[in-house]
């Protein structure tokens, strides 16, 4: 499905997803009915309108800008984002990436084409010219969306509800959600649906996937690494500290009841980090992924078609933030899982603690600047380990590394291979499970050789052979060598 959207929206073929009400389109575009005023996903059980009377287009900040209001019916705001920009590496993507986390919010526009290294002209002109808006704009559906969550799911008075969405006033959040949604934050409320799941403190949510999803095997292949102190797993539920740009945060995943999806449940210091966190959840489970795409790609290799046939829709579970996957990555290097687990635990103390612990959850990780300059003697870690973990942090301290979500891949890679100690296997794995990179390889990993072997495969060109989908590939073939990390992997076939 990736060709329908990586240059202008064709008519023809989204239309003919809109008259087959196919929800793997969701999120890829919205369709804008001219005769009602009102833009919907593909997969919209009201009447399919005439052909003529549509236009497409790649955002709902779009759709909004040229005057259209999201349908109450089948909420397109809510649908899982565009796959688009988790694979493309361009400066269009990293700002999208960016504007997710909330960039927008923290530090403006300016902020952004700074973080990215362009002028605000520049940027205005490459964001306008691909997607109809510019990053104001969708800063500013972003807005409306997380507002609505928390008018729907909340007993927040609105004036908490609009400040913690980004709103700069009453006024303009009540414009805002009047024009988006053609109804009152009120008119919201009154209509919200009462689930029961809530708990004081908690903010509820469901955080949408694509289907398949198979939402119990990336949880357990998170719990497999949970490290204690800032990750916990009790066999169903998820649970870890987020370190958020306004306070940590703990959030508590597990599968929706209808088993679409994942549930949400968290506890933010400061309601301005609901959307960042909401972002860092979707890619820690790859929830905007395209599995069709990816299913296609893959499945049409003769040594993988049994794997995905026997575990549609896998997902590469990530990390929320990639600073603190590169150390935890370091930490890795030549240990097993449980080893790796333990020495990342000592490191807590160095973090930010919770007010009051939660369950057995009690430090966010520490940032890069503390870990510079930690005493990392009782750790347990080589002396070439511990300097490497203090080049690393200061390199992320000082910017020469940087691994936010709109980091250039490519330099990032480069970066960290000029740390001593770090070689291609980390510097691939950072991008595999830091960057949520969908096209990554992992150089001499000796459980992805072990399952080629099993398939009687070799790995001469696996670097490419599943482009532009390496990374499913390497979770495929690591559920085959290591099935205890996934609930749905498939035994490994006797040799021949």
């Amino acid at each position: 499905m990736l060709d329908v959207v990586t240059e202008a929206l064709d008519h023809e073929r989204c239309y003919r997803a809109v008259a087959g009400r196919d929800a793997r389109f969701d999120g890829w575009f919205v369709t804008a009915v001219h005769t009602t005023g009102i833009y919907c996903r593909p997969s919209c059980p009201a009447r399919t309108p005439l052909a003529r009377n549509v236009s497409f287009f790649s955002t709902a900040a779009a759709a909004h800008g040229a005057g259209f209001r999201a349908c109450r019916r089948c909420r397109p705001d809510a649908a899982p984002g565009s796959p688009e920009w988790d694979v493309r590496a361009d400066v269009v993507a990293r700002a999208m990436r960016l504007i997710a986390d909330g960039e927008v919010e923290r530090s403006g526009v300016p902020g952004l084409a700074a973080r990215l290294g362009y002028s605000e002209r520049q940027l205005h002109r490459l964001v306008v010219g691909e997607l109809g808006v510019g990053p104001l704009a969708l800063a500013r559906a972003q807005r409306a969306q997380t507002a609505r969550v928390l008018v729907e799911t909340t007993d927040l008075p609105m004036a908490d509800v609009a400040f913690a969405a980004g709103f700069a006033s009453i006024r303009q959040f009540n414009d805002t959600v009047r024009e988006v949604f053609a109804a009152t934050p009120t008119d919201l409320r009154r209509a919200r649906r009462r689930t029961g799941e809530g708990t004081p403190g908690w903010l509820t949510l469901r955080l949408a996937a694509r289907p398949p999803y198979a939402a119990d095997e990336v949880l357990l292949f998170l719990g497999a690494h949970a490290v204690p102190g800032l990750e916990e797993w009790d066999g169903t539920t998820f649970s870890r500290v987020l370190d958020l740009p306004h306070g940590p945060a703990v959030v508590r995943l597990s599968p929706s009841a209808d088993g679409t999806g994942v549930t949400a449940r968290l506890r933010l210091t400061d309601l301005r980090d609901l959307g960042a966190a909401v972002t860092r959840c979707r890619r820690v489970l790859d929830l905007d992924a395209d599995p069709v795409a990816v299913d296609d790609v893959l499945g049409a290799d003769a040594a993988l078609a049994p794997l995905v046939a026997a575990a549609p829709g896998r997902r590469v579970p990530a990390s929320p933030d990639a600073e603190e996957l590169a150390v935890r990555a370091v930490l890795g290097q030549q240990v097993s899982v449980a080893g790796a687990r333990t020495l990342t635990a000592r490191l807590l103390l160095a973090g930010t603690p919770l007010a009051e612990p939660v369950g057995t959850l009690t430090h966010a990780f520490p940032r890069a600047a503390a870990l510079a300059d930690a005493d990392l003697t009782a750790v347990g870690l080589t002396g070439a380990r511990r300097r490497t973990v203090h080049a690393l942090t200061a390199a992320l301290a000082g910017g020469a590394i940087a691994l936010g979500p709109g980091a250039e891949r490519a330099e990032a890679e480069r970066s960290l291979l000029a740390v001593p100690g770090i070689g291609p296997w980390t510097a691939a794995l950072v991008g595999l499970r830091g960057l949520a990179d969908p096209d990554v390889w992992l150089p001499g990993d000796l459980a992805l050789r072990r399952s080629l072997a099993t398939l009687g495969s070799s790995d001469a060109d696996a670097a490419t052979r599943w482009r532009p989908w390496s990374s499913y590939a390497v979770l495929h073939l690591w559920a085959l060598a290591v099935p205890s990390l996934f609930t749905r992997a498939p035994e490994l076939p006797r040799s021949a």
